[in-house]
């Protein structure tokens, strides 16, 4: 099974793609798209939608993990991440690929064993998990993490 995590975002959207055996799993891709600053959001959401339809195509995913969205202080980065959730899902659904949602503790909890741990250490059990020779950048290493909790829990209703 190919599995496509992402972790949304306006200005970095991180993607990994990885492969779960029946009792390994492998690394296949990760990336980041990457906006220029001072980008029009409009020009932002178009690039994160092409790009994806690109990543979708070349590596054929069996299904699609999103971060769900976490609630912050600052309403106006909200409404953009949700944004940039909606061009995400839109991808998906129009390249026929189940969506499944996981909350940052979900994620957290099934990568290093704790809801609340630190970013860096979900990069470095990324990089255990995965055989990694070198760390992925963090929005890159939070999508692979995203797609190794799918690939552990496999939900049964995609949103």
């Amino acid at each position: 099974m190919i599995i496509l995590g992402i972790d949304p975002g306006t200005k970095t959207t991180g993607y990994g793609v990885v492969e779960k055996g029946e009792r390994s799993i492998l690394n296949v891709a990760y990336g980041e798209i990457r906006m220029r600053r001072g980008e029009p959001l409009s020009s932002c959401l178009k690039k994160i939608y092409d790009q994806l339809i690109e990543i979708i195509r070349e590596y054929a995913p069996d299904a699609v993990a999103l971060e769900d969205i976490f609630y912050g202080k600052n309403v106006k980065s909200l409404i953009k991440l949700a944004q940039a959730r909606g061009v995400i899902i839109l991808a998906a659904s129009h390249s026929s690929i189940p969506l499944y949602e996981y909350t940052p503790l979900e994620v957290k909890k099934a990568i290093v064993g704790y809801g609340r741990a630190e970013k860096i250490q979900v990069q470095h059990m990324v990089r255990v998990i995965l055989s990694l020779k070198e760390t992925p950048p963090l929005d890159a290493s939070d999508a692979l993490a995203i797609a190794i909790c799918h690939s552990n829990f496999l939900k049964e209703v995609p949103v």
